[in-house]
């Protein structure tokens, strides 16, 4: 009985709705957090407000010492309190945009176990921090939603562009073939771009790409590192994801788990929905790989190969390379 008790007190601080008030260049902020939330996500909230990236934010609250600097913090682990003022310490991004280099780059990209992965995705509480994302998030269509179209979601950095290496035009930095992949996508596809950097990077990456304003395909929104959410492994921590069941919620009437795919480089990305995603092969080293680069010219095969079926989260996306037309028959027709 003493153990149960204890369970829902806890679970009652962790779903307990905090209101804060953070101040910053003269002014004060409010930003609504949970105890289930991260730092990381609280650092989410108060970008939104103030348009501080979370990278670039110092918080300072009364006698808590650094934990604030600590991301991976949840904050029912911290004494905070509605009637203490937060200070945030920290500068807007200007109008000459760089790569955010103070963030680490992520190499090891950890493979979850599939009970694990499974357990993450159906967890009430990232449930719940979903649900939040959905009522907080604004998704902006910059074209409008294709009835009848499948939903293709692609990420920015290795999966698009080489955001590391160096050059004098980005356009040597784009990945060979993006804008025959994207033509072709598009006849079957709509076509959002989700990247875990800021909006502003994602709209100036994709100007100088030629993305934005491309007359053979359009793209139909763009989503930010604002729009995912922060999960936990009980292997691995904390980390961040991309739940497609932010957009799908948004447009119920266009999408769903059964005609969205996502490519992204990086697996963790998509644990809230694995059936949904493809890991492609990282575009590094540009210079050196351009020339030999085909992984968007073997895509372009498998998504119109995919386009028919009905469900595409009854595929084993892993196995994509291995995918040909005579598959595609089989299911048809089965």
């Amino acid at each position: 009985m003493a153990a149960d008790a204890a369970a829902t007190a806890s679970s009652s601080v962790t779903e307990e709705e905090l209101t804060l008030t953070v101040k910053w260049s003269g002014k004060e902020y409010t930003v609504r957090v949970c105890g289930d939330d991260s730092v990381a996500e609280l650092k989410r909230r108060i970008c939104e407000v103030t348009n501080v990236l979370p990278q670039r934010q110092k918080l300072l609250y009364p006698k808590i010492g650094n934990k604030l600097s600590d991301d991976s913090l949840l904050l029912s682990q911290i004494p905070l309190k509605s009637s203490l003022k937060m200070t945030m310490i920290g500068t807007v991004e200007g109008d000459i945009i760089v790569d955010p280099v103070e963030a680490p780059e992520i190499i090891d990209d950890f493979e979850l176990g599939q009970d694990e992965a499974v357990d993450i995705k159906d967890k009430e509480v990232n449930k719940q921090k979903l649900k939040r994302r959905i009522d907080q998030y604004k998704i902006e269509l910059k074209a409008p939603c294709r009835k009848g179209k499948k939903l293709l979601v692609l990420d920015i950095d290795y999966t698009l562009f080489d955001h590391r290496s160096s050059a004098e035009n980005p356009l040597q930095l784009m990945r060979p073939y993006l804008h025959e992949f994207l033509t072709a996508a598009y006849a079957e596809y709509d076509i959002m771009i989700w990247s875990a950097t800021s909006m502003k990077w994602v709209e100036l990456k994709m100007g100088q790409l030629g993305v934005l304003n491309n007359p053979n395909y359009k793209i139909t929104a763009l989503l930010d590192h604002l729009a995912m959410i922060t999960v936990q492994s009980d292997s691995r921590g904390l980390f961040d994801c991309k739940p497609l069941g932010l957009i799908w919620a948004k447009f119920p009437e266009f999408y769903s788990s059964k005609n969205t795919i996502m490519f992204d480089d990086l697996r963790r990305n998509f644990v809230m929905n694995p059936q949904n995603g493809l890991t492609i092969k990282p575009f590094r080293k540009a210079h050196a790989n351009r020339d030999t680069d085909q992984e968007l010219v073997k895509l372009t095969r498998y998504l119109l190969a995919i386009a028919e079926l009905d469900d595409l989260s009854a595929l084993d996306h892993s196995n994509w390379q291995l995918f040909t037309d005579d598959n595609v028959k089989r299911r048809r027709h089965a």
